[in-house]
């Protein structure tokens, strides 16, 4: 089946759902409010289901070539001794957000994307046989069609990068906080931190976000410190974290919600990208493959809404277990016996 599509946002779901239905012959319009890609971003993990995403869409090879490969982690105290060793089973390929973007993004032709293209009022859109919400966590169709708000995970994060490689990815964990430290690249670090947001002070504060990360976490283990050092005036990104309630469905009518407008979640488990990438590949190959565009919305939900809905509630736990504040010593004996027993598996 071939068709006309709108598609509402330039995120990583949208774009890899324009780039799949235009290397099927559809027509596509894209509507973004942003002025263009960002060029600061950092990294996502990428996943072998999310690489073979990538490849069918035709940017696998160029992403492999931006990225860095890693196989494991370790899970540590804020002295740096050891919690547990993580072996993750199979590669994860660390990719900046905007080399991800860059890549969906290329070749597809001029006038196709529509930036500063804020949508108010999808009774003035153009004409399509589908429109795919892909605008984010606070998707504006998922709310109308669902009454679907984001709701708070009770923690806020703060996030970069820095100049000089990572040995690495590891996660410290601490008494309601966590420092997370992965490569960015061959020659640049990437970092984040999750905090209970009853531990922090409130925005209005006069401290810096480098200051806040210093006073929380200034007495973490060296890798942590080495970090914090070299922070200077590097952007921080700053941010409350949301997830998104369940919705019924992933699709009405003719419209189909992918991504995070979707299945915003915790970021945790290092799962959002790949599950955006999952939609978009799944929606097309749907709506390639099926006689008529009904058809090929049940194929989405069915395929797409109960892996993503477990995925995000999976992600939620490892929000609270990750920042918890009580019973430490319980919780990371038992990541400890978890990641023994996967080693034996």
């Amino acid at each position: 089946m071939q068709g006309s599509a709108v598609v509402l946002g330039a995120g990583i779901a949208g774009l890899a759902t324009a780039r799949g239905l235009l290397r099927a012959g559809w027509t596509v319009h894209v509507l973004e409010r942003s002025p263009g890609l960002p060029d600061t971003g950092t990294a996502l993990g990428m996943w072998p289901e999310a690489m073979h995403a990538l490849d069918r869409l035709g940017v696998g090879k160029e992403v492999r070539s931006s990225s860095v490969e890693q196989r494991g982690g370790r899970l540590l105290r804020p002295d740096g001794t050891e919690i547990a060793r993580m072996d993750l089973g199979r590669p994860v390929r660390l990719v900046p957000r905007p080399v991800l973007l860059t890549a969906l993004a290329a070749m597809i032709p001029p006038g196709v994307i529509a930036w500063n293209t804020p949508v108010t009022d999808h009774g003035e859109l153009p004409a399509a046989d589908i429109l795919v919400a892909a605008e984010g966590i606070h998707s504006p169709t998922r709310a109308a069609l669902f009454g679907t708000a984001p709701r708070a995970l009770g923690t806020v994060a703060f996030r970069g990068t820095v100049p000089g490689p990572a040995d690495g990815i590891t996660e410290t964990w601490g008494p309601g906080r966590l420092f997370g430290i992965t490569p960015h690249d061959p020659g640049n670090t990437n970092w984040f931190a999750s905090i209970r947001a009853d531990l922090l002070p409130p925005e209005t504060s006069p401290r810096s976000a480098a200051q806040l990360l210093r006073e929380l976490y200034g007495d973490w283990h060296r890798e942590v410190r080495r970090v914090l050092d070299a922070l200077g005036d590097t952007p921080i990104d700053r941010r409350t974290l949301l997830d998104v309630a369940p919705p019924p469905s992933y699709v009405s009518g003719r419209t189909a919600i992918l991504g995070d407008a979707a299945h915003g979640m915790a970021p945790n488990l290092g799962r959002g990208a790949c599950e955006a990438l999952l939609d978009a590949t799944v929606l097309v190959e749907a709506l390639t493959a099926a006689p008529d565009v009904a058809g090929a919305l049940r194929r989405y939900d069915d395929a797409r809404r109960r892996p993503a809905t477990r995925t995000v509630r999976l992600a939620r736990l490892a929000n609270t277990v990750s920042t918890a504040q009580h019973f430490l010593p319980v919780r990371n004996t038992v990541m400890a016996a978890a990641s023994h027993l996967s080693r034996l598996g």
